[in-house]
């Protein structure tokens, strides 16, 4: 029986030499190493593994050169090069694997056909509900219909999320307009992140713009939209976009920060076919509407009455039949309209882009982008907060606008202490913006300093309150 090599076969067992020994091995490295017996594929991985290599040992000199330093700027790869072709791929494919595992149209309407075979009806209130076991079952079937792709809205944390009521059963209504809204914000930012060419989660201009245009065919509310005004459409619904997500005007907005504001949600509101015709005010009410489109448009052309393109101060002061001071006007000038390129203080204008933020500002007071935009203009010597006197001066030309309009004599101080009641300021003698932020009332106390109508709306308040309660009361 075998039992094993014994020591003294071990002494004259024949040692094998080291690979790196061999004469064939040798001459094969050699060959291959010249790269003579390769391929053109080979050859090509040969030489992007050689310039990976050379790139490796370039950021390790470096990091050996700073020391402790970390690096904090990355160079973007440069058009053409390998590094840039990479991460395109990449991305392309990395987008088309979560594009794949997407609800489409017809797998949300076999969940919503799977969720009202299996739910239960709520005898008190008649609501559609299921419980943990229902929700479970109904993951099952969806399963076996849809595929593992839906599976992942059926998790416990996702049944937790949602408000139950005293048997431990959730509505299925809210279930499902949860997993519309996620699917719809999914394919919201893949779109968006296949229109970012340089990869860095921001999308500029006019890759806003695109993503828009779009989106247009697929809107109910703009299907009709005429082919000559598509472009400027988009050029106005992509600034209100970048008004809220990008304050600090760099140029470019965060893909997170559209998905999440509630401008994205707005233009998504024209998938809605109405029924009933929407009265010109309604529809104006949607910045994204094409109605309000075509007004901001003809609002700009009739204030450009030389056709210069850009709006004079004298030519905006007619903006909302003159009703916004004249001193609003000039701050207004001063901190958000550029000089001409001649630099003569008389050249400066209002551009498109100027004024469509303009617009944004005066009918978005109460938001925090609309009042920042106002209380640069309100804070006449760039402080950082308004005091009485400042309040005194801004109140003036209100004051002049309200007598002329035949309207009873008021006293400036007696709105002054008004003003400090409504906002409550932390430090008694000043007004900064964030107590305008913090007191809930700071649009109404820029529209009191700014506009004589917008004093006008807070003084007959209650009477105006009253109008809009009685046809509620007669319907």
């Amino acid at each position: 029986m075998y039992s094993g090599s014994s020591d003294g076969d071990a002494s004259t067992q024949r040692k094998i030499p080291a690979a790196s020994s061999m004469l064939w091995v040798r001459n094969l490295r050699r060959f291959i190493g010249s790269g003579a017996g390769l391929g053109s594929e080979a050859l090509m991985e040969l030489e992007t593994k050689r310039i990976l290599l050379d790139i490796f040992k370039a950021k390790q000199q470096k990091s050996a050169e700073a020391g402790i330093i970390p690096s904090f700027y990355k160079k973007k790869p440069e058009e053409g090069s390998i590094s840039h072709r990479v991460q395109r791929l990449a991305k392309y494919r990395f987008l088309k694997k979560q594009s794949d595992i997407l609800l489409n149209a017809d797998d949300l309407d076999a969940m919503w056909v799977c969720l009202r075979e299996n739910c239960v009806i709520d005898d008190a209130t008649g609501a559609e509900k299921m419980n943990y076991e229902d929700f479970c079952h109904i993951a099952s079937v969806c399963t076996e219909q849809i595929g593992l792709k839906c599976r992942r809205f059926f998790s416990p944390s996702n049944f937790m999320k949602f408000e139950k009521d005293e048997s431990g059963r959730i509505s299925i209504l809210p279930f499902y307009l949860y997993v519309m809204r996620t699917v719809s914000l999914t394919q919201a930012r893949i779109d968006m992140s296949e229109l970012d060419e340089d990869s860095d989660g921001f999308l500029q201009p006019y890759e806003m713009e695109n993503y828009i245009g779009g989106l247009i065919p697929n809107l109910a509310q703009l299907r009709d939209m005429p082919a000559g005004f598509i472009q400027m459409y988009c050029r106005i619904a992509a600034h209100k976009f970048f008004f809220f997500c990008d304050p600090h005007k760099r140029g470019k907005a965060c893909i997170k920060k559209v998905l999440l504001s509630n401008c994205l949600q707005e233009l998504m509101e024209l998938h809605q076919e109405s029924e009933e015709e929407a009265t010109d005010t309604e529809q104006a009410e949607n910045w994204f509407s094409l109605t309000s489109a075509q007004r901001i448009c003809d609002m700009f052309l009739a204030l450009d009455k030389d056709t210069s393109g850009s709006l004079s101060k004298q030519e905006l002061r007619d903006y909302a039949d003159g009703t916004l001071t004249d001193i609003f006007i000039e701050r207004v000038y001063d901190e958000h309209v550029r000089r001409g390129k001649n630099g003569n203080g008389n050249a400066r204008e209002m551009d498109f882009e100027s004024f469509l933020d303009f617009v944004l500002a005066l009918e978005n007071k109460d938001t925090p982008e609309g009042l920042t935009y106002l209380f640069r203009c309100l804070d006449l010597n760039g402080r950082g907060f308004l005091t009485t006197a400042d309040i005194h001066t801004l109140f003036r030309d209100v004051h002049q606008k309200w007598i002329e309009g035949g309207n009873y004599e008021l006293c400036i101080e007696d709105v002054r202490d008004e003003i400090w009641d409504m906002v409550k300021p932390a430090d008694p003698l000043r007004i900064t913006l964030a107590d305008l932020l913090a007191c809930k009332q700071g649009g109404t106390v820029a529209s009191m300093l700014i506009d004589v109508r917008g004093f006008w709306a807070h003084d007959n308040r209650e009477n105006l309150l009253q109008e809009e309660e009685e046809p509620e009361e007669e319907q």
